[in-house]
């Protein structure tokens, strides 16, 4: 049976986001939402949670079903209170303070400690907000639960949280992720949407598998259309020579046949269509300036230690050749980040331990986009960057898919994808040689991550990298390094750390 079905639905803001779509979700499903930034994901979430309309079509509901939507963003209302307060105003009063204990119970399923329940929520980090609008949603007991972007935020170690979190629900609870985490989705998922302007595509695959059988009908679409193509081209040849024969002839025959060739030809045009090209959110495209250097970065056996001088690990002696592109993993709190910005500050000043060889150029990109501050605007932004004339700087900002009203409006409207994408354009106008990216892929969607991994690997630009997105790492990464028993090691294959990090 059915919980919830969409038929015939549209939905058009500024453009089409798309239309025709149906789809029904049943006892169970575990359904992955796939499209690009701004291509209606979180507005089809809220048009499933009754929290806003389609422009057309209709979605049906099983009687007594429960919805709960955990969204993106925080309310205001919320940030005062603290991480449980804000689970427990997910109930009615009276459960609330009858029921209290399944708050407790959930908030231990989630693997909230004792003093972040408490802690007021504005004061949270990103991943703590992330898991407390979840349990929001789950405290509720939910038939059908919606998630946009669960894991934004969330290191592997809370990924697995999750993941487990979710695999535990009731047999009968439904889910729907809106996700940019290809890992994610093939773990967590039975089914793939993807949410498209026309023919949107639904698979009883998760995203990986879905994906393959995707590209190969999208490629069999084409040479389809390619071949109705030729043949409308065959066909309007034919007509115009029979036209031509028909004038010189007088014969009204052959100006029937012309006529009939046409009319066929332009049947078959109006029928053929090219397989869907999703537009894209702007291009995101690096460089790499180049260096003569071998070793571009010598690391000394060094400390690297909280603020207040705690040792977290020790580095051993390391090198970062040209070319090498590493990746650090580790559990949360084990000093990833502690070592980007070591690496940073020692790169850009002195220090006896880390040296960067006379001809490197550091791009540095945290999980703040730090280097957007200070910027009122993306035109700012880029023009005090760069030396581009007041043309090329219009033209690379609407390459990063910036508008061209939003590149004079205050950066703080732009989209998480947008955000992003500026700051690998300002990293692409530094022409470093060495990148330090610290969560590069945070608010980038699949087609972002895949440009961004083309780039990467297309340059042979030299990274370190911190991220939590597996996919990201195993393409990328040729080397990778492990914060073990407060130490940094090398492994050959990230797999088994995945895993082991999933595990906590």
């Amino acid at each position: 049976m059915s919980l919830l079905s969409a038929k015939d639905l549209s939905l058009t803001r500024s453009e089409l986001l798309f239309r025709g779509l149906n789809f029904s979700v049943a006892k169970g499903d575990r359904l992955g939402l796939v499209a690009a930034n701004g291509r209606g994901k979180s507005s089809l979430l809220r048009i499933l949670a009754g929290e806003e309309d389609a422009t057309t079509g209709t979605v049906t509901r099983m009687r007594g079903l429960v919805v709960a939507f955990a969204a993106q963003d925080v309310p205001a209302r919320l940030l005062p209170l603290s991480l449980h307060d804000a689970v427990s105003d997910a109930l009615a009063p009276e459960v609330a303070e009858t029921e209290s204990w399944r708050i407790d119970v959930l908030l231990d399923d989630l693997f909230v400690d004792e003093a972040i329940r408490g802690r007021a929520v504005g004061s949270l980090s990103g991943g703590w907000q992330r898991t407390m609008l979840l349990a929001r949603a789950a405290v509720v007991e939910p038939d059908l639960l919606l998630l946009d972007e669960p894991t934004n935020h969330l290191d592997i170690g809370r990924i697995g949280v999750l993941q487990r979190f979710l695999l535990a629900l009731p047999r009968d609870c439904a889910v729907i992720a809106a996700s940019h985490d290809r890992a994610f989705l093939d773990d967590v998922t039975n089914r793939t949407l993807f949410l498209r302007p026309e023919d949107s595509e639904d698979f009883s695959l998760p995203y990986s598998r879905a994906r393959e059988v995707l590209d190969e009908r999208d490629a069999a679409r084409d040479r389809q259309y390619e071949n109705d193509m030729r043949k409308v081209k065959a066909l309007r040849q034919q007509a115009a020579k029979l036209k031509n024969i028909g004038i010189n002839s007088g014969s009204d025959l052959l100006v029937v046949k012309t006529k009939q060739l046409s009319e066929r030809a332009d049947k078959l045009a109006e029928k053929a269509r090219p397989a869907h090209q999703e537009r894209s959110a702007g291009a995101i495209r690096l460089t790499n300036s180049g260096t003569h250097a071998k070793a571009l970065v010598t690391i000394n056996d060094t400390a690297i230690t909280t603020p207040d001088g705690r040792v977290l690990f020790r580095t051993g002696r390391l090198w970062i050749e040209n070319g090498d592109r590493i990746a650090v993993l580790g559990a949360n709190g084990t000093g990833k980040t502690r070592l980007v910005d070591r690496l940073r500050a020692a790169l850009e000043g002195e220090d006896p331990q880390i040296r960067g060889a006379a001809s490197l150029k550091l791009g540095m990109s945290d999980q703040a986009l730090a280097q957007l501050d200070g910027f009122r605007t993306p035109w700012e932004a880029v023009k005090r960057s760069s030396d581009l004339t007041d043309h090329q700087a219009r033209a690379q900002l609407a390459g990063a898919g910036i508008s061209i009203d939003a590149q004079s409006a205050p950066l703080a409207r732009l989209s998480g994808g947008q955000r992003a994408r500026l700051a690998t354009l300002l990293l692409r106008l530094a022409e470093p040689n060495f990148y330090l990216l610290d969560e590069p892929t945070n608010h980038l969607d699949i087609e972002g991550q895949d440009m961004l991994e083309g780039e990467l690997i297309e340059h042979g630009a030299a990274c370190l990298l911190v991220s939590h997105d597996r996919a990201f790492v195993s393409a990328v990464a040729t080397r990778v390094w492990v914060i073990s028993g407060k130490k940094l090691v090398e492994v050959d294959d990230p797999g088994p750390i995945f895993a082991q990090l999933l595990a906590g």
